[in-house]
């Protein structure tokens, strides 16, 4: 009887063990990976013909999600759109009364994000390495390494990118690709109109927590 009771508890444990490691994963890879205004997403990239799980591995290293997000170099909002592309995208786009506040509205900056990836698609030839340093260093600099034997040996591959930050930027992309393809799958093609709720909350919390530790320095 004894044995029965502790075989029962021992179950338990491992049970409650694996509900806990498996909470505290989920818990770590919402952090590294949110996912946000899956809908916007979903319309741009279908509008643009791209892959939706491209564009949500984009905004989290771009802005990791927040709207608000500024850039040293004045890049704003979720794709971190820089104030020269945005004012082309506005005149492209036909977007009314538009100010360099709008990249900050959630819709605004996707739209013109997609719109400009999908630019540099065809830009690229849909090579997805270039289209991606293009995006991080400017397609200007993308141009010039094509025409450098030092980065290129066939005039359409780089075999290297002599900016760090942007070989970096590549492997964060296609990484975050990889989770937001197979984790998420299911969750970003089932959109809604509170998808966005969960992220803002995160990002107002960490926000009043910031301001907290301000305040008290």
């Amino acid at each position: 009887m004894f044995k029965i009771i502790r075989g029962i508890k021992k179950l338990i444990i491992l049970l409650i063990t694996i509900v806990l490691v498996v909470s505290i994963a989920f818990v770590v890879m919402s952090a590294k990976y949110p996912i946000g205004y899956k809908t916007m997403i979903v319309k741009y990239s279908e509008m643009y013909e791209l892959d939706p799980y491209l564009i949500a591995s984009i905004i989290n290293v771009e802005s990791r999600y927040d709207k608000n997000a500024t850039s040293p170099k004045n890049a704003r909002g979720l794709m971190q759109i820089g104030p020269q592309t945005g004012e082309w995208a506005s005149q492209v786009l036909g977007i009314e009364n538009y100010t360099e506040e709008l990249l900050f509205d959630p819709e605004t900056n996707i739209s013109m994000g997609t719109w400009y990836i999908s630019t540099l698609f065809k830009e690229f030839n849909g090579n997805l390495d270039l289209v991606l340093a293009a995006y991080n260093a400017g397609s200007g600099n993308v141009n010039k390494w094509l025409n450098d034997e030092e980065y290129c040996s066939d005039g359409a591959n780089l075999s290297t990118i002599p900016f760090k930050e942007t070989e970096d930027y590549l492997e964060k992309v296609k990484k975050g690709y990889n989770i937001y393809s197979t984790v998420y799958k299911r969750y970003i093609m089932n959109p809604n109109e509170n998808d966005s709720f969960y992220i803002n909350l995160l990002h107002n919390i960490k926000r009043t927590f910031d301001e907290f530790i301000g305040s008290i320095r």
